[in-house]
């Protein structure tokens, strides 16, 4: 027996558990914090049988894609007070995809 971890974005989890439910994989889903981009995270556990764990590596890789997305940022004086008529800097980041821990389970237990 395996215990799946996954770190990802708010913005994947509903889909991702979504797909772990459909191919009947039972899920835990937590708010968590941190993030990048003033966005959050939700991490995930799974109990999965060994064999099952490619396919839910898997499911996440579909679902959690990695992207680029934009955030404009306004530029500040050394104050930290906008400096509104220098205009605005694009941040191009990557965002998306899964941080996985992938865990030996020594006992499961369903009481």
């Amino acid at each position: 027996m395996k215990l799946v971890i996954a770190i990802i974005r708010d913005r994947d989890a509903g889909s991702a558990v979504d797909g772990l439910v459909e191919r009947g994989i039972g899920v835990t889903r937590l708010a968590s914090t941190g993030g990048f981009l003033k966005d959050g995270n939700t991490t995930l556990l799974v109990g999965a049988r060994e064999e099952q764990v490619e396919e839910v590596m898997d499911i996440l890789r579909e679902r959690c894609s990695r992207r680029t997305e934009v955030d404009i940022v306004a530029p500040h004086s050394t104050g930290g007070v906008p400096v509104w008529h220098l205009g605005y800097t694009p941040i191009h980041a990557e965002v998306g995809g899964a941080t996985v821990f992938v865990v030996d389970v020594d006992q499961f237990r369903k009481l």
